[in-house]
């Protein structure tokens, strides 16, 4: 378990992390979301005591990082993929951590078949390609057969098959009983994998929720309706947590807080007839980008990158 108190981080006048309250459990994949500059990597940091907090404090396992007797068999952390010695082969870069860890030999060949290496082991690894390197540093965080494990982007550079392989990875160690956290870019896939979210911007928790619930929040669960009677559907559907307005058309209501099967049977029973009845998608991208609109620190301009291909041409 991983749980932050008012976790504060300044540089000078700027403020990179800002009184952060959070709790990351065990037995679930929790993602770690928000726009550039946000504070992610800084959370992450702190939480093995690579920085050290302002104020407020972060433990994992209910010890402070450096207070842990073998740190790496607690928390298994990629932060940075590259940070190996390139003239380094992958197995001797793990043997050594195994060696200055206590960690037994078998250990090594074991996390070397679970991230595909085998084929490469013995290369230096400053001819690996980025997804080889995102292996590597996998196997890195695997190597202390941790109770947590913080990636972060973990799947830069992999290949279909080995986004496919962490997505299996991170669901299997959850069902394992292990606490995991995982910064992403893509919401996509943090979508099909995660079970709870963290969401930052500029330095402040946004929201501390799950897909379903953001995506619901977003209007994930608005559901449009066509009928010639508006006013009497409007009757038979309203009650208790039931949001009802007008839509784009004529015909057209806009219903949140019931289903469409549900819709469908109370306008059947009271015969009204419908000529469309569908549920609005709204992507967990679509939910993140309306939650952080004001929280993005870069943005970029679509007219400007036009014209400025038209300079170039």
């Amino acid at each position: 378990m991983i749980d932050a108190r008012q976790l504060t981080k300044r540089y000078g006048e700027k403020i990179a992390v800002d009184g952060l309250d959070f709790v990351v459990k065990p037995g679930s994949v929790t993602g770690f979301l928000g726009p550039n500059g946000a504070g992610k990597s800084t959370t992450m940091r702190m939480i093995v005591g690579l920085d050290a907090p302002t104020s407020g404090s972060v433990t994992v396992n209910e010890r402070r990082y450096a207070r842990h007797r073998a740190p790496l068999q607690e928390v298994g952390t990629l932060l940075e993929a590259r940070s190996v010695h390139p003239g380094r082969s992958a197995y001797h870069h793990l043997r050594a951590l195994a060696l200055t860890h206590g960690i037994p030999r078998r250990r090594v060949g074991e996390v070397i078949d679970l991230t595909g290496l085998g084929s490469v082991a013995r290369k230096r690894a400053g001819a690996f390609s980025l997804g080889m390197g995102q292996r590597l540093g996998i196997a890195a965080a695997l190597l202390g057969d941790p109770q947590t494990v913080m990636l972060d982007e973990p799947v830069n550079g992999l290949d279909p098959e080995g986004v496919l392989w962490i997505r299996n990875l991170l669901a299997s160690l959850a069902a394992q009983g292990r606490t995991v956290f995982v910064s992403s870019h893509l919401m996509s896939e943090v979508a099909l994998v995660a079970d709870h979210l963290i969401v930052v911007g500029r330095g402040r928790l946004l929201a501390d929720t799950t897909v379903e619930e953001l995506v619901r929040t977003a209007g994930g669960d608005t559901v449009r309706v066509a009928t010639q009677d508006r006013a009497r559907l409007r009757e038979v559907l309203a009650g208790p947590g039931v949001d009802i307005c007008a839509g784009v058309g004529p015909e057209d209501l806009e219903v949140t807080g019931l289903s469409a099967r549900e819709i469908g049977l109370r306008a059947a029973e009271h015969g009204i007839a419908l000529f469309e009845l569908s549920t609005r998608q709204v992507s967990l991208e679509e939910a993140f980008m309306e939650l952080t609109r004001d929280a993005v620190e870069y943005h970029g301009s679509a007219a400007g990158a036009g014209e400025a291909a038209e300079r170039q041409a």
